[in-house]
Formats: C-alpha cells, structure tokens, sequence
C-alpha cells in the first residue's frame, strides 16, 4: 500500500496508529497542488509580494488560486497590533482584522479574500485546546506533532475545499530558524509526504548581500538559510533571491550548487520601481512555467486567457513608466514615520495615479506638529492632502487644522475614518460655532459630544468588541459629488474599522450650516460620506469607511481618483 493510500484510510488518531491525517469532509488527498514560500536570512524580504505575483500569473492562465498567510505570533488577529509593530492591519469583508500581506493578495490578484485565507498561532492553538477539552483526541496527550501540525493542515486542506482552488498558495511569515514558525514548517514537510509526489512545490525567498565596503555580491548568507531549511527535511524546488540589482550569473550558480536547486530555478528579484513589475519580471524568468511543470499543470493552462491578461497588466506597468505629470499629495497622519502604516492608502495613490496618467509623489506630514500658525508653510507645496485613520489622542489637533486649511483655501481634501470624524469637528466648530464640539475618544466629558459611540455600541464591552469591521452598504445620495464618483450608483460598499460615528442629535444642525452627509447606512441613522458642494470647494469629501482597502491596480477607488484629479487640475 502507499504512504498516500494508507494515510488517506487512517483519518483519526488512536492507540493503533501514529498516523493523524485529518480531512475535511470530501477531501481528497492528491486533489489540489500547493506552493509553500519559506523566508530565510531575514524577514521584510517580500514572501508575500512575491508569492501574490506568481500566483496571479496562474490565475492569468485559467487557474484558481487561494493564498493564505501563517502568522507566527500568539495574537488571535492583527486587531490589537500597533503599527509600529507590524504595519497597517489590513480588514477583508467579513471582518478578518488581518496582515498587510493580505492587502497585498487581494490587490494583485484583483480578488476578496477572507478569515479563512489567514491564520495566526493564536488561532490555531485555541482551535487545538478547544478540541482537546471536547475529548476529540481520544484521550492522547495533545502534542506538537502531530496535533498542532495536523491542525494547520486542515486548515490549509479547508481552504483548497472551500475556496475550489486549484492551487493553495502558503506563505510562512517570518524567517527559517525563528522558534514561533518552527512548526508551520513542519506541518508542510507533512502535507508534502501526505499529498504525495508533484503536489507541492517549495519556494525559498532568500536575500543576496551586497556590502559597499566589499562593491560585490555575496551569497554565504542565502546559502546558509537555505541549508537550515533542508535540514528541516525540506528541499526546496525554487530559490528567490532578493537583492538591490539583479543576482549575478556567479552568485546564481554557487547558490545552485550548495542548494541542489538547478540554476533556471534559482531567480533573481530585485529592486523595482513598482512591486507590480515583479509578475513581469518572474515571467521572463520562466518561474511561472516552473511552477506548472513541477506541479503536473502544463497541459491544463488556457494560453488565450493568458495573453489577453498579459497585455492588460503589460498596459497597466506601461502606464506606471510613462507618466507625463506629477502632483504631491500631503499625508497627514501620526505615523508617519513608518510608511507600511499607510500601505493601502500608498498603493490606492499608485492606481489612481497610474489610471489618469500622473506620477503621485507624498509629502509625509506629522500632525503632533501641525498647528495654526505653521499649517500653511507645511502644506504650501502639496496639491491635496488626505487625513487617514487612526486611534486616540496624539495628533487630533494637528488634523484638525490641516483641515481647516484645506476648506478654506479650497485644498482638495480626502478624510478617511478618523479623518472624516476631525472633518465634522472642524466644521461645528468653525462653521456652526460650537466651540465645545469634540469626540468622546478626546475628551470623554466634553461639552458637545459631535463624534460619539452610539447607545447600541456602548452596550458591547472589550476591546475591538463594539467596533465596527468589514463590509458594510452605503446608501449614496442622487446629484452629489459621492453619487458622481461611484457612476451614480445608489448603494456602494466599503469597508469599516471603527468604533465612534456623528451623533445623530447634530446632523440637522450640521446639514443647515452647508455640511452634506451624501453617504448613509441603510437603515440606521449614522452618517458614511461627508463632502461639501462643488460651488463652495472643488474637492472636499471625507469617509467613516476605508476606501483604500478597495483600491485594485485595474479598479482604483474612485476617491482617490476624484482626488489626485482634482489635485492634477490645481497644479494646472
């Protein structure tokens, strides 16, 4: 019998066997192919730029693809994360509070994903307590392995299941060697044995040196990491080797050697100017063709499907290079000392930018620094200014006047979460005189409590627990600027991450003094878009919603393109 036939007869664990093989209902051992991308010599590198790439040229050739990440920490999501630690927390529709990496997935693969295309150790650890206190180990002492490896692969057995995938693209997070991914690992090295011969392919992306001291490039430290890989049992099929310039043939070669993967399979990733070449880029390298031969998949893609995606994507990275103008658009945040806070909002730029021809340059504006007397010096060279999301304090102040800035001297503005709660604040309390007005989250005994959390949110305690997340509909207003921008549409969908909305007992009086509220929920009375009308500014409008979740390369959101429009004719 082979190790496939008797893994797939024994679906449980008892005292007869050491075998655990769990499966979802109708599974099939053998039924999807899988690409496991592993890090080595450093995290940062691109796992998740690289992997999303390849997995979009499978999809351009007829294939359904499914990516997940693998966190490391003991977090049940990224919800609680600072962005200091880890970048921006990336929300899907449902909710899933999620790794930047995941917005990455989604915008190059043009797809929505959700909770079950990402996983943390927290996640999956609780799942294997909470089975244990059920008694569904059969009174075993629950173990490492082959407990917890066993749950993560059906995790990644129920996302080729659920999802129909052809290809279930894995990426660890973190870097071979780090004590919290140790068992990710392992639990591939199972899957691998498990699903049998040419069902799984294994990427290690690695990093090439290349001190100035030295003016060459050195690949001891790639070959090291990728030798603690094998030695986890693992033998990987393709090395990407990420470096400043492109992998010598040299280095190519010596890593070739030390790591018995044959040279065509030991590629080189580069900087570029845009992460939306690097599909270009594995696709002249033939890695794509790799991938399909390894996996048995030659003979199944759909070569029209292909070339028709091709010159699409080859037409959107032609736009990238060719842009003919260039506008500054302010960032107006309080962290901006670390750009992966702003990944999304960066990446929406990109496409709005790309989509209308215009290179988008951004001017990073720390708000705890911004006051009355020094807004217009910061903000004199930028032709639109966004105010992003965020939480608490630090920083409020500076937004509000960069804010009062732009609607006064008619500065193509874009608010964003928080952004759009600071617009309201500006506005009540430089329109509609109300000194007082302020958010609870700013002052929680203030004398006008504009921005508040709603009476059915104060009922939910615990942290993230009264927050709004993920998809939600939004009922647009017919004839204004929001119903202009999404093609007239009358319901739209964005997503949320939020906990304090306008107080509905303001609305009327905020309306009266030339405030719009365009976007509505359905149903209840809290406010989603705010703009003011075209007579009074050229672009104002802001959002309780995060449109920049949203933004596709070949789809941008239409609020960054009204913005970087509106920005392109201020420049003239």
């Amino acid at each position: 019998m082979e190790a496939r036939e008797l893994l797939a007869s024994v679906s449980s664990l008892s005292e007869e066997t050491e075998f655990y093989t769990p499966l979802p209902d109708g599974y099939k051992l053998g039924q999807c192919r899988y690409v496991i991308v592993v890090g080595t010599v450093m995290s940062g590198l691109g796992k998740g730029i690289f992997s999303s790439s390849l997995a979009k040229l499978l999809k351009d050739k007829g294939f359904v693809v499914a990516p997940i990440k693998l966190e490391g920490y003991l977090n049940i999501d990224s919800g609680t994360l600072n962005p200091y630690r880890h970048g921006e927390v990336f929300v899907l529709d449902d909710g899933k509070e999620c790794d930047m990496d995941l917005g990455t997935y989604e915008r190059m693969l043009d797809q929505d994903l959700c909770c079950d295309n990402f996983a943390t150790s927290g996640q999956i650890l609780t799942e294997v307590l909470e089975k244990e206190r059920k008694g569904s180990y059969l009174g075993r002492d629950v173990q490492m392995i082959p407990h917890v490896t066993g749950e993560v692969k059906m995790k990644l057995r129920k996302l080729a299941l659920n999802s129909g995938a052809d290809v279930v693209f894995v990426e660890i997070g973190g870097t071979v060697g780090d004590y919290e991914n140790a068992y990710y690992i392992e639990a591939a090295r199972e899957l691998a044995y498990e699903e049998g011969p040419g069902k799984v392919c294994f990427v290690a992306l690695t990093y090439v040196m290349e001190p100035k001291i030295l003016g060459e490039q050195k690949s001891k430290a790639a070959q090291l990491g990728v030798k603690r890989l094998m030695a986890m049992g693992i033998q990987p099929h393709i090395i990407a080797c990420r470096a400043a310039s492109p992998a010598s043939e040299k280095v190519r070669q010596k890593i070739s050697i030390y790591t018995n993967v044959p040279i065509e399979r030991v590629v080189s990733m580069h900087d570029r100017e845009s992460i939306y070449m690097i599909p270009e880029q594995l696709r002249q390298a033939g890695t794509d063709q790799q991938v399909l031969e390894l996996l048995g998949l030659t003979d199944k893609a759909d070569k029209k499907a292909d070339q028709r995606h091709h010159r699409q994507w080859t037409d959107f990275v032609r736009r990238i290079k060719e842009a003919d103008h260039e506008i500054t658009i302010g960032i107006t945040g309080k962290y901006t000392a670390l750009r992966d806070s702003y990944a999304s909002i960066i990446k929406a730029l990109e496409h709005a930018g790309t989509h209308l021809g215009a290179k988008v340059s951004i001017q990073w504006i720390d708000t705890t620094e911004v006051n009355s007397q020094n807004v217009a010096e910061l903000l004199k060279n930028v032709q639109g200014i966004i105010v992003p999301g965020g939480f608490g304090i630090r920083g409020t102040q500076g937004k509000i006047a960069c804010i009062e800035y732009a609607r006064t001297h008619k500065l193509p503005f874009l608010g964003i979460c928080l952004g759009f709660q600071m617009a309201v604040l500006e506005f009540a309390r430089n329109v509609c005189s109300l000194s007082g007005a302020n958010s609870t989250e700013i002052e929680p005994d203030c004398a006008e409590p504009v921005i508040d959390i709603l009476p059915e949110q104060k009922k939910i305690e615990g942290l993230g627990g009264n927050m709004r997340l993920g998809g939600q509909d939004i009922d647009v207003t017919p004839g204004t600027l929001a119903a202009d921008l999404f093609g007239q549409a009358r319901r739209i969908r964005m997503r949320f991450r939020h906990r304090y909305e306008v107080d509905p007992k303001y609305i009327e009086q905020l309306e009266k003094a030339g405030l719009i509220f365009s976007g509505r929920h359905p149903t209840q009375p809290i406010m989603q878009i705010l703009e003011l009308s075209r007579e009074l500014h050229p672009y104002f409008i802001g959002t309780q919603a995060h449109p920049c979740l949203t933004s596709r390369p070949l789809r941008p959101n239409p609020m960054f393109s009204g913005l970087v429009e509106a920005a392109l004719r201020r420049a003239g």
